[in-house]
């Protein structure tokens, strides 16, 4: 990987980025597993404080996603440029149709409960089928399986990249395989999808950091070397 002299400054933010991402992906899963938990049937809608939480969590974790890209971006090297700028818009697709949704779904919620506007329910609810629930699908299914996907090439030298590679590529494809689920109708084939973005990306952004933060070191330790 090539890093260039004006652009240095994306190593730290991506680090930070990318921790940050993986510390509230973990807690976003951490509190899915808790609405979960709070369910008295499995197909239930996962209600208050945690889906609440849940989207203001979701309102956080798309624009970071968006930033981490920006740092791969520039840290792809020229013969992947083509893959990291596809990369990149694809991930401001997602987060600006997921922050779309979830901030709508946030502030209508509660008017939604507050009035009988039933038929509403099919735009604003997060029931299949819904408007928000599928864009919610185009954005996740759709825009972050083609940015995890096209990205993957970019990380090529190393154990730590070769494994964000494949980590990228196993995200991606399942994330990918979740709009089989909107095909047939059926949300738990669906569920696939979120196993990619949802459970295995956070990792995926724990590492993009860590490789920053050894580029960051090695980087330091050459200067040192020269003094």
């Amino acid at each position: 990987m090539q890093i260039e002299n004006g652009n240095r400054n994306y190593i730290n933010i991506g680090k930070i980025t990318c921790w940050i991402t993986f510390l509230l992906g973990l807690v976003y899963l951490f509190t899915t597993f808790l609405g979960f938990l709070s369910l008295d049937l499995p197909d239930e809608p996962i209600g208050d404080p945690y889906f609440t939480m849940m989207e203001l969590l979701s309102l956080m974790i798309a624009p970071l996603m968006a930033i981490n890209m920006v740092a791969v971006h520039y840290h792809a090297s020229t013969k992947y440029k083509l893959h990291s700028l596809f990369a990149l818009c694809s991930m401001f697709i997602m987060a600006g149709i997921t922050s779309s949704v979830h901030f709508v779904v946030l502030t209508m919620n509660h008017q939604l409960e507050a009035t009988t506007m039933e038929d509403l329910t099919l735009l604003f609810s997060f029931k299949w089928p819904s408007v928000v629930y599928l864009l919610d699908i185009l954005a996740w299914d759709w825009f972050f399986s083609l940015s995890f996907l096209f990205a993957a090439p970019i990380f090529n030298n190393g154990t730590i990249e070769k494994t964000i590679r494949a980590l990228m590529l196993i995200s991606g494809i399942l994330s990918l395989i979740g709009l089989v689920g909107v095909i047939f109708g059926d949300m738990q084939i669906r569920n696939i999808g979120i196993i990619g973005y949802a459970f295995i990306a956070p990792f995926v952004f724990l590492l993009i950091g860590i490789n920053f933060n050894n580029i960051q070191t090695n980087k330091k330790t050459n200067v040192q070397q020269h003094i």
